[in-house]
């Protein structure tokens, strides 16, 4: 009997019930799949689709960093709708906030057993029977899961422990297959680290220029499936993250300002990202943070709560899954808002799991807030302690990178950088620019003595010149568009007098478009070799731009308008088709407008 006809025939006896075949529900389910057009939705291309066919095919890391920048977009646009520090109530209440962020780590194989992790890969194409939770499977730690651990733990200044032991965390959802999560609740591998902020990494300016931020523990534990939500009603699971390993970062309540909030997240992401802990930052989804939010009246009593040995806290709550630096603000002012507003009507704060959404002005209540009996924690008894040797983490300390912290200042102090600038480079691309940066700089070593005066200027060509090259052309960042070698003989060419500036613009858009041809081959073919002019040659040339615009030269003699000298610069300078030097034009134009060093002033 055919499938269709077993079906027919059970309809006739099941007409009254909810029975459905699963058979024919597969089919269905597939043929549903094949008609559905899954460009309707860029998620459902990424979590789906693993053929393609045409030429619709786009990279997976493209549609991830399309989607961030979408993400992007919408919070700007929802910028303003969440209330700033403005409200003068402020001053009458303190802000207590903790952070949980959760970053997986940079292995090649899952916590518990050696199905290999993946970001991209095709649905459910990386899962071993523990993954699914089959029963007699038993977990199977992955001794090389630890190294990125400890390379977080030690740049976050925290004490390894010797041993370790795992926890089973148990609760019902549905990405969770085996009803717990392994977790490191009791005896965590790292305990009693700190982070430090400074104005330039973005705190409150209440927060002064340093504040240094408690961390409690640090501790390992699988992720969960990856949902997908399919509109209307269906929900889709990869079980391709199960088991992929986790560290959750767990701040001290020590943070006092949204701002403040935002800025810890992104410090933590930028060093677990400088010392290859992590795969990817919260853009791309391999980082999220849990806030937890409370407040107290400033000018009466402390609150009855304590965490970690900080007492006099008001009655918290949490607000999970926060994806974006932005969110982390934002629901951080929303929440303490909603909590002033209860307060001061006479209600009382329940604690609580609170859900935060794209563009709200408000948090919105998930469930209860569960503690340590709703989880049910107890010692995993399939797996061992973790026994950590001292060689292991002196190794690791030895050999950690440079973190950002450092790497800043050296870029201040050694190359004159601005402290914007230097945080820029360290942040772009995590750590690409910065790595093309020291590139450029290596290649300019073998071209002259003195690295010093290079610095700056290669900072801004790097940043700015080809930074706008880049965004014009919306390309993502790539050592191999212009390469280290043909910046480095742009830059050198230009601080020599070899080249005006408008011919190294030239330069760089010719290699930026694709020109293979050597930099210093380039110049002699196109006879973009600066030649001198003659001060007579300057001269001539500024006097027909003076006499050409009379109004122009009132303005600056007479109303002091020393800004539109540039102007009268910059006509020279294309006139002279590459070989009118900006200083040496402003200063003949000077001169033949009777400018002095007092004028100016």
């Amino acid at each position: 009997m055919s499938v269709s006809h077993t079906c027919q025939s059970l309809r006739t006896f099941t007409s009254r019930s909810s029975w459905v075949c699963s058979l024919c529900l597969q089919s269905l389910t597939r043929q549903k799949f094949r008609e559905k057009s899954w460009r309707a939705s860029p998620l459902q291309a990424r979590g789906l689709q693993t053929e393609s066919s045409g030429t619709d095919k786009v990279p997976f890391r493209k549609q991830l960093k399309d989607e961030a920048r979408q993400r992007r977009a919408a919070e700007g646009s929802a910028a303003g709708k969440v209330k700033r520090d403005t409200d003068a109530r402020l001053g009458r209440w303190e802000l207590t906030v903790g952070i949980e962020v959760h970053a997986q780590l940079n292995t090649d194989r899952k916590l518990f057993s050696r199905a290999a992790t993946s970001i991209n890969d095709p649905p459910n194409s990386h899962v071993s029977i523990f993954d699914l939770a089959f029963p007699g499977s038993q977990p199977e730690f992955q001794n090389a899961t630890l190294i990125p651990a400890l390379r977080a733990a030690t740049a976050l200044n925290c004490n390894v422990q010797r041993v370790s032991k795992f926890d089973r965390k148990h609760y019902f959802y549905q990405d969770q297959p085996a009803g717990y999560q392994i977790t490191q609740y009791y005896e965590p591998f790292a305990k009693d680290g700190s982070i430090t902020l400074y104005d330039h990494d973005g705190i409150a300016p209440e927060d002064g220029r340093v504040i240094e931020i408690g961390i409690k523990q640090i501790q390992m534990e699988q992720d969960t499936a990856k949902t997908i939500l399919q509109p209307p009603d269906t929900m889709l699971l990869d079980f391709n993250r199960v088991g992929h390993p986790l560290i959750e970062i767990i701040t001290l309540p020590q943070i006092h300002h949204p701002q403040t909030a935002a800025a810890c997240v992104r410090k933590l992401q930028a060093i677990l990202q400088a010392v290859n802990a992590v795969t990817t930052g919260m853009e791309m989804g391999g980082l999220r943070a849990d806030v937890n939010v409370s407040v107290r009246p400033r000018n009466s009593g402390p609150g009855t709560h304590s965490y970690y040995g900080i007492t006099g806290l008001g009655q918290r709550t949490e607000i999970k899954n926060l994806s974006s630096f932005k969110a982390v603000e934002d629901a951080v002012i929303a929440e303490r808002d909603r909590q002033i507003n209860v307060l001061e009507s006479g209600g009382v704060i329940d604690g609580e799991t609170r859900g935060w959404a794209l563009g709200s002005t408000e948090t919105r209540k998930l469930r209860g807030k569960e503690g340590e009996v709703d989880y049910r924690y107890m010692p995993d008894p399939d797996l061992a302690p973790v026994i950590i040797a001292g060689e292991l983490v002196q190794h690791i300390t030895k050999t950690l990178p440079v973190l950002p912290d450092d790497k800043i200042s050296s870029l201040v102090k050694d190359l004159y950088l601005s402290v914007k600038d230097a945080k820029t480079l360290v942040a772009l691309d995590n750590g690409e620019r910065l790595d093309y940066f020291d590139a450029v700089l290596s290649s300019l070593s073998t071209r002259t003595d003195g690295l010093v005066k290079y610095g700056k200027t290669t900072a801004n060509w790097i940043l700015h010149e080809l930074g706008g090259l880049l965004s014009t052309s919306e390309k993502p960042f790539s050592e191999h568009r212009v390469t280290a070698e043909a910046m480095a003989s742009i830059i050198h060419n230009l601080l020599e007098n070899r080249i005006t500036g408008r011919t190294a613009k030239q330069l760089l858009f010719m290699a930026f478009g694709g020109d293979i041809r050597d930099i210093e081959m380039i110049i002699r073919e196109e006879g973009l070799e600066l030649h001198d002019l003659s001060r007579d040659e300057y001269k001539a040339m500024a006097s027909k731009l003076i006499a050409e615009n009379d109004d122009m030269v009132q303005k600056i003699r007479q109303k002091g308008q020393i800004g539109k000298l540039k102007w009268f610069v910059g006509q020279m300078m294309r006139q002279g088709e590459g070989k009118v030097v900006a200083e040496t034009a402003e200063d003949v134009l000077k001169e033949m407008l009777g400018l002095d060093a007092a004028d100016q002033k």
